[in-house]
């Protein structure tokens, strides 16, 4: 354990750390010496190094590539975590230094990127055109790690609570429901009262398997005593669903905002039906522990505005 200490706290330099993720991601000697531009054997040279340290083997090598060891995943994320950290205060100073206004990274599902996202930044670049904001879309099973690392300063979507946890903070901005959405022209969209049996008996673009919102559509579908369409394409991205509605004629789940910008703009049309599933608000996640940046308490509060603008709508 004083050997782990002295080590953290003294020997481990950031290249050190830099070599441990870019292994990690590449999993492979040669492919994490050519994406370092070093040579394999300096990159042998200094794991073997950060290994003798810590006296711990990090990685496993064979003629397959590397493998972290346990210790070797811990001392990854620990890795990551400063790098993100580093980047953070990297980009703060040089800000303060240039007059601009410094970096955000969100995370952003997709229920929030298109209307309240998009709002919320055009808001903070008219306030302040120099500050940066780094967009990185998923759900929460991909966002809350990077979250949790510092890679991501907020994230922006809907507040499951199958994700709730001690170390996060929550603030939900407005409630949101579903509608249904095709292509202009469509068969629905001259329909005056489409039906869940016309929906079951078309193409349908639905979230993913492992998604809540999937299981509360198929619910709804065997409520009216229907089975969810056969015809499906599994997908969270809005490009992807706003693809495959145009190309195959199918229907969509949506976010009421998203869908009705996409309206206006003429690229879908609205179906007028009722889609009872019962869904968490939008909201802020952020971690409890990390205090805020200037520049992310400025983007938060232009969520906030801009969320303000939505529930009047």
């Amino acid at each position: 354990m004083v050997q782990i200490d002295r080590a953290l706290r003294s020997n481990i330099k950031l290249r050190h750390l830099q070599l441990l993720v870019a292994l990690d991601e590449f999993r492979h000697l040669g492919r994490t010496a050519e994406f370092l531009s070093v040579s394999q054997p300096a990159v042998s040279k200094v794991l073997t190094e950060v290994e003798k340290m810590l006296g711990l083997a990090l990685f496993t090598r064979s003629t397959r590539g590397t493998e972290p060891t346990p210790a070797g995943e811990s001392l990854v994320r620990f890795a990551r975590s400063v790098l993100a950290q580093y980047e953070q205060t990297r980009d703060e100073i040089a800000a303060v230094q240039s007059g601009a206004s410094g970096r955000i990274r969100v995370g952003s599902m997709g229920a929030a990127l298109p209307v309240l996202l998009a709002q919320a930044v055009g808001a903070l670049k008219e306030r302040h055109a120099r500050a940066t904001v780094l967009v990185e879309e998923g759900d929460l099973t991909h966002l809350l790690p990077k979250l949790r690392l510092r890679e991501l300063d907020l994230i922006v979507g809907r507040l499951e609570p199958g994700y709730a946890a001690p170390d996060l903070l929550t603030e939900a901005l407005y409630d949101e429901p579903m509608v249904v959405v095709v292509r202009r022209g469509h068969k629905l969209a001259r329909k005056a009262r489409p039906s869940w049996a016309d929906l079951a008996a078309m193409p349908c673009v639905l979230p993913p398997p492992w998604a809540s919102l999937r299981v509360k559509i198929e619910q709804a579908f065997y409520r009216h005593g229907l089975h969810p369409p056969q015809d499906v394409i599994e997908t969270s991205s809005y490009l992807a669903q706003a693809t495959f509605i145009g190309q195959r004629g199918a229907a969509a789940f949506m976010a009421e905002s998203v869908a009705l910008s996409l309206q206006e703009e003429g690229q879908l049309h609205v179906l007028k039906m009722a889609v009872p599933v019962d869904l968490p608000p939008v909201g802020i996640i952020t971690l409890r522990e990390r205090a805020p940046s200037l520049s992310t308490d400025q983007l938060v509060e232009c969520l906030r505005e801009a969320a303000a603008r939505i529930r009047t709508v």
